[in-house]
């Protein structure tokens, strides 16, 4: 009791500041609002929907205690702009994908994440990510012969060919090796990857996994630590041979791979750049940086390519001019894509981005308040308190987008009409210095597995009766489609 007192005193600023910041619920004395977010991964992002909601009515700031932790929730892109710049630290809850990625750049402290940002940044350079789109052509075009058999046969769950053909695309590009995970689905490395991520998020929505000591119980540990290993040797499998292979470029190199892991001829990939600019990454920090590439790419792709391919089922007027700007840069011919075609595919980019208005891949994103920060003369974000950036409220927000917020409508994105938005109005891909680095590089990935898809097929389903696209979806960290992405295709 004496203990609880203490904590409470220490404190009583934060409490006397959260006291102005109003909440969407009731709070339970200990736990908060743990209680009203247990159940399904759909019931929690409808929860998230809700605050989301609460939060946008009440001025862009909303709050909710999780057990002792302060949880502020901003959809006003005013406020934003300045947290995301001020605040860079990435909350604790980002700790359970350490399983997997390690101290990895993307959440990792500021004192880690900044000298490694810095040598990053050169591996997304125009230049660099115009060599990867030949890849990106080989592996969607694989992709969309393969959704041959499906044709015609009625709705099926499309997710894990685009996921197999994410995670192809960038282990060819992150690392130069073919895993082929779209020619056998049931492929290890594609497996262990979904794996590893699916218990990692798990952790972070059922509190009874969180505490270290306790997971160790659960079946779910075993589980993790056996993916994780198999990634992780995986990966330091082609480090350890790429070192080799860079340090006798003229030598013959042999391996003892599986035969369905061979290597790719581009000609540099993203551990080649680590591995010669990064000034004496050891061989776990390049394991770090490889796997937080390919986390952060492959389901960020995959996701927003099922999503854009379901809402076109939805609105066959947009899937037309789709077509139609396709046939005028590609014509009859059934070349691949090359890199000189995708600026040329500006109303695919429009339609792609408004899928990422209203779908986020990533719809919260969490960082640390490091200080107090002053909002208004009435509110201040106390220090030590979670952020939580409700990407997926902004994106809604009839305050920035109008009465038709919640319309799927592509041509938001003309510059006429987008040029006076916010910088904080938009952001699927974060905002500020610790913004996703990846942006371009996800584009041209969607962008060309989109084409290969639409040029062979037409997505076909019930029409939407309204501009609203009604999509039930869940929670795992990243947004998914409750149905698997279900969609039905037809030949052209």
């Amino acid at each position: 009791m004496l203990w609880y007192c203490l904590f409470r005193l220490k404190r009583q600023r934060m409490y006397a500041l959260a006291n102005k910041i109003k909440s969407p619920d009731e709070h339970h004395p200990v736990f908060g609002i743990a209680l009203n977010v247990l159940g399904s991964t759909e019931d929690i992002m409808n929860k998230m929907k809700t605050y989301s909601e609460f939060t946008t009515e009440s001025n862009g700031i909303a709050k909710a205690w999780l057990g002792p932790l302060l949880y502020c929730m901003i959809t006003d892109p005013n406020m934003l702009e300045v947290l995301l710049k001020k605040h860079l630290e990435k909350d604790e809850l980002h700790r359970f994908i350490r399983a997997l990625v390690g101290n990895a750049s993307i959440f990792a402290p500021v004192s880690v994440w900044r000298p490694r940002r810095k040598i990053a940044v050169p591996a997304f350079s125009p230049r660099i990510l115009a060599s990867f789109v030949d890849v990106f052509a080989a592996r969607a075009d694989e992709l969309s012969k393969l959704l041959t058999p499906k044709a015609g046969t009625g709705n099926f769950k499309i997710w894990s060919y685009v996921n197999a053909y994410s995670l192809d695309a960038i282990m060819e590009t992150a690392m130069g090796t073919q895993i082929k995970a779209q020619q056998n689905q049931d492929n290890v490395i594609l497996k262990a990857v979904n794996e590893s991520l699916r218990l990692s998020c798990e952790r972070i929505f059922h509190l009874w996994l969180q505490p270290a000591w306790l997971y160790w119980f659960f079946p779910q540990h075993a589980k993790l630590m056996y993916y994780t290993k198999i990634v992780h040797d995986f990966t330091d499998k082609i480090i350890a041979e790429k070192k080799m292979q860079l340090s006798s470029p003229n030598t013959e190199f042999q391996t003892d791979e599986k035969p369905d892991v061979v290597k790719s001829c581009i000609e540099t990939t993203f551990l080649d750049l680590l591995i010669t600019q990064s000034g004496g990454y050891n061989d776990l920090e390049l394991r770090e940086e490889v796997l937080t590439f390919i986390v952060a790419a492959m389901d960020t792709s995959a996701v927003t390519i099922s999503f854009t391919l379901k809402v076109l089922g939805k609105y066959p007027k947009v899937q037309e001019k789709v077509f139609e700007e396709l046939e005028a840069v590609f014509g009859d011919s059934d070349r691949l894509l090359h890199r000189n075609d995708l600026p040329k595919l500006q109303y695919l980019e429009r339609v792609i981005k408004e899928t990422l208005r209203l779908f986020p891949s990533v719809p919260f994103i969490i960082r640390t308040a490091e200080e107090d920060t002053y909002i208004d003369e009435d509110i201040t974000i106390p220090k030590g308190s979670g952020i939580i950036v409700s990407i997926w409220g902004v994106h809604r927000n009839p305050k920035i987008w109008g009465p038709d917020a919640l319309s799927f409508d592509p041509d938001r994105f003309l510059p006429e009409r987008c040029k006076n938005l916010h910088p904080c109005s938009y952001i699927p891909f974060s905002y500020g210095p610790r913004n996703c680095l990846g942006y371009q590089y996800a584009m041209m990935s969607m962008k060309t597995a989109l084409s290969s898809i639409l040029r062979r097929y037409r997505v076909v389903g019930e029409p939407e009766k309204g501009p609203v696209p009604h999509i039930p979806v869940k929670l795992e960290v990243m947004l998914k489609a409750v149905d698997g992405y279900e969609v039905a295709l037809e030949l052209r």
